[in-house]
């Protein structure tokens, strides 16, 4: 993230550092990252010991909405609807780039987890090739469906709505959950019910529900804590490699710190250094938490 100084989120009136913010009546907005750490005319590798290549790819902002003060949460169904169909937009656009296989958007949410700019917004980062996290995922995706011929995600879904301790929020198309296999206290994932393979497949039932999921997870989060709770949110989806992706399952992963003990929880050495995730909360225990409450959506559909 750059130096508050530098925000280009900010109005200003200093030339040195001018908004990026477009002018006139908006909804979302969506332009390049003036500190990217991809970009598509990166050339020329630096010399090193190890195999290293261009930062070729591309850095996006965006926008949530002109209010300074708006959340996630705070936005009305509709607005997140727009906003699932613009990073579906993205995807396109980007992806269809021939140096772009992965599009991955994203949002950091608080100062917890290094955020210096607090106008309400994500980023898009798209990769020249499968980033490890999501590559690890495929790989466990596809022999899944080449064994069973169904999505992964889509069974261990299914799974969870049989089991029925840990839902956040269930309609026809979308779901919210604390997965079982939970590795941080209060992690969610959000998906559509039945697997789409990237946002551009979503049909308008399906981004409907994910909107009204991703608006109860948020609005949960804050009033577990009533405050602003910090997060990190990322989205996995197929690659943009062009070919059919049937073992994908578009879906939406929180990452929270926690208080334990009167501070904020983060990864620790047997996390970062094993891969190995040592989760002190059961998740049914913090699945109840946010279960009891009480978020203000109509017609709302929960459990």
């Amino acid at each position: 993230m750059p130096p508050p100084e530098y925000n280009p989120l900010a109005p200003t009136h200093d030339p040195q550092f001018p908004t990026e913010l477009p002018q006139g009546n908006y909804d979302i907005a969506v332009f390049d990252n003036r500190f990217p750490s991809l970009t598509l005319a990166a050339h020329d590798a630096p010399t090193n010991i190890v195999d290293t290549m261009p930062a070729k790819g591309v850095c996006e902002v965006v926008v949530f909405t002109q209010d300074p003060q708006a959340s996630l949460g705070s936005l009305d169904v509709d607005h997140l609807e727009l906003l699932l169909q613009v990073w579906a937009d993205r995807t396109r656009v980007v992806g269809g780039h021939p140096q772009i296989q992965y599009v991955l958007p994203f949002e950091n949410r608080g100062v917890e987890v290094g955020v210096t700019l607090h106008h309400p917004h994500g980023q898009i980062y798209a990769y020249p090739f499968v980033p490890p996290v999501p590559a690890r995922m495929a790989e466990r995706e596809k022999a899944y469906y080449h064994t069973h011929q169904r999505a992964l995600l889509q069974d261990l879904i299914q799974q969870e709505i049989k089991d029925n301790q840990r839902i956040l929020y269930k309609d026809d198309h979308a779901i919210a959950f604390v997965p079982a296999c939970a590795r941080y206290a209060y992690e969610v994932w959000i998906a559509p019910i039945s697997p789409v393979a990237t946002f551009i497949d979503l049909t308008p039932e399906q981004r409907r529900g994910l909107a009204r999921a991703l608006k109860t997870v948020t609005l949960k989060y804050d009033g577990l804590w009533n405050r602003p709770f910090p997060y990190l949110m990322a989205w996995f989806q197929a690659p943009t490699d062009g070919q059919p992706h049937p073992e994908s399952h578009l879906h939406a992963e929180f990452y929270p710190p926690y208080r334990m003990r009167d501070r904020l929880k983060y990864l620790a050495g047997t996390e970062l250094a094993a891969g190995l995730f040592a989760n002190d909360a059961l998740p049914e225990a913090k699945a109840k938490e946010l279960q009891a409450v009480s978020v203000n959506l109509q017609t709302l559909a929960t459990l």
